[in-house]
């Protein structure tokens, strides 16, 4: 059993394997995302959550899922450009 979810592995979406030790100290939160899913305009309300309160240590973690419905097909790479071409 784990201590903290901090100590979780998780791959980022460039591929590299870490942990969310980085960061410690941070509000997080922690929610799964599709590019193809209908809730898809969630991505913007929850950038301005983010920018609204991130000077304050909250912060939004965004894991691709395509595990419901096939509504994240893409690789990492096809869903970063998504997210920064889309929503910025």
């Amino acid at each position: 059993m784990q201590d903290s979810i901090l100590t979780t592995v998780v791959k980022d979406i460039d591929g590299e394997v870490t942990t969310l030790e980085k960061f410690a100290g941070n509000v997080l939160l922690i929610v799964n995302v599709a590019s193809k899913c209908g809730l898809t305009p969630q991505y913007e309300q929850l950038e301005n959550i983010q920018k609204a309160w991130v000077d304050r240590g909250f912060m939004v973690l965004g894991f691709p899922c395509n595990q419901f419905l096939e509504q994240e097909p893409g690789s990492d790479e096809e869903i970063k450009t998504y997210c920064t071409t889309t929503w910025g």
